[in-house]
C-alpha cells in the first residue's frame, strides 16, 4: 500500500485513522449516513484526507471510481510532470503543484509534483517526489479545527501555502548564486566555468519559473469561485497570492539579471580574446622586425658569395670592410625605423 496517511475528520477533528481505501469509504458513508447536517451538500459534516506516495494503478482505479474523478484527470496523475494549474470538473477541483527545493552541497534545485483531488467531503493528495511535505500540512492543519472544519478547500489552502513558502529558500539560494556569478565578472576572474554555471542557472531559473508562473493565474481564478465563501480562508488564500506574485517577480528580475551577466561574461570574453590577439599581433611585429634586420645583411653576404669569376669587388681592396659597413648600416637603419613606429 502507498497510503502515507489517511484520516476521516468529523467538525475539524480527527476521528479515525482507516487503514485501508474501503475502510475508508466505508466510514465516510457511515458516517454521512448518521450525521443530517451532510444531508446539505456544503454543510462539510465530514471529511476524508487520504495521502498518497506513488499509488498502484489499482489503487487510482479504485479512488477514481469511488470518488467519480475525471478521466483526464486520473491521465495526468498518471503522466506527471504536469504544469501547475488548477481545473474543475464538475464539483471536484483538480490541482497540480510543484514544490522546489534549494540543494546547497550541488547548488541546484530540485523539483517535486502534488497532484490533490477536493470534492465535497474528501481530499487525496498524490505525490511522485520525497519533495512537498504534506505531513507537516497535515498536521498544521489538524492544529485548526475551525479551519478543517470549513471545509476540503481549507486543505488545499494549507497545502498551496506550504508549497509557496518552500520556495522563498529557492529564491534565497538562486540569488546568492546570482550574487556570487556578478561579483566574479565584476572582479575581472570570469573564465569558462563562469560561463557554464550562468547556462546551469539559467535552467534552473527557467524550470523555476515553469513552476511558478502559471500558479498564479490559477489562483486568482479560483479566488474568484471561493467569491462567498468563508472569510478567513479567502484571506488565507490572498495571502498565499501575495507570496506567490513575490516569487514570480523575483524569478522574472533573475532571468533579467542572467541576460545581462551572460551579455557582459561575452563582452569581456570578447575583450580577453581582443588583447590577446594585440599581443599576439605586436609579437609578430617584433619578430617580423627582427628577422628584417637579420635578413638585411644575410642578402648582402649571398651576393659576395656568389661563385662568379668576374666580380668587381673581388679585386677591390676596400671590398671586404665595405661589405661589412653596409651590412651594419642596414641593419642599424632598419632598428631605427622599426623603434621610430614603435615595432621594437
Amino acid at each position: 500500500m502507498s497510503i502515507v496517511d489517511n484520516a476521516v475528520y468529523r467538525d475539524g477533528q480527527r476521528v479515525a485513522s482507516p487503514a485501508t481505501l474501503e475502510e475508508t469509504y466505508r466510514l465516510l458513508a457511515r458516517l454521512r449516513a448518521e450525521d443530517p447536517r451532510c444531508a446539505d451538500p456544503e454543510g462539510h459534516c465530514v471529511l476524508a484526507w487520504i495521502g498518497l506516495h506513488s499509488p498502484s494503478e489499482e489503487e487510482l482505479d479504485s479512488l477514481a471510481r469511488h470518488f467519480g474523478l475525471h478521466e483526464l484527470a486520473m491521465e495526468d496523475v498518471r503522466q506527471a510532470e504536469q504544469r501547475p494549474k488548477l481545473d474543475r470538473y464538475g464539483r471536484t477541483l483538480f490541482t497540480v503543484l510543484r514544490p522546489a527545493v534549494y540543494q546547497d552541497a550541488t547548488e541546484t534545485v530540485d523539483f517535486g509534483e502534488i497532484h490533490v483531488f477536493t470534492g465535497p467531503d474528501f481530499v487525496i493528495t498524490v505525490r511522485r517526489s520525497e519533495h512537498g511535505r504534506v505531513g507537516r500540512v497535515r498536521a498544521r492543519v489538524e492544529a485548526e479545527p475551525r479551519l478543517l472544519a470549513t471545509g476540503p478547500e481549507a486543505v488545499l489552502y494549507a497545502v498551496l501555502d506550504q508549497t509557496v513558502d518552500d520556495y522563498y529558500p529557492v529564491v534565497q539560494g538562486l540569488e546568492n548564486d546570482i550574487d556570487e556569478i556578478s561579483d566574479a565578472l565584476f572582479s575581472g576572474s570570469g573564465d569558462g566555468l563562469v560561463s557554464q554555471r550562468i547556462y546551469q542557472l539559467t535552467r534552473e531559473v527557467s524550470a523555476f519559473h515553469r513552476a511558478v508562473a502559471p500558479l498564479e493565474m490559477e489562483l486568482r481564478q479560483f479566488l474568484e469561485e471561493l467569491d462567498g465563501a468563508d472569510l478567513e480562508l479567502r484571506h488565507g488564500l490572498r495571502d498565499v497570492l501575495d507570496h506567490l506574485i513575490y516569487v514570480n517577480n523575483k524569478v522574472e528580475a533573475f532571468q533579467s539579471s542572467l541576460t545581462n551577466a551572460l551579455m557582459l561574461d561575452s563582452s569581456q570574453l570578447a575583450a580577453r580574446q581582443n588583447e590577446a590577439a594585440i599581443e599576439q599581433n605586436e609579437q609578430m611585429k617584433r619578430i617580423s622586425s627582427w628577422a628584417a634586420i637579420l635578413f638585411a645583411p644575410s642578402i648582402i653576404g649571398s651576393v659576395y658569395g656568389m661563385n662568379f669569376r668576374f666580380m668587381p669587388e673581388l679585386s677591390w681592396v676596400w671590398g671586404y670592410p665595405m661589405a661589412l659597413a653596409l651590412m651594419l648600416v642596414t641593419g642599424v637603419v632598419l632598428y631605427v625605423v622599426f623603434r621610430l613606429k614603435g615595432w621594437l
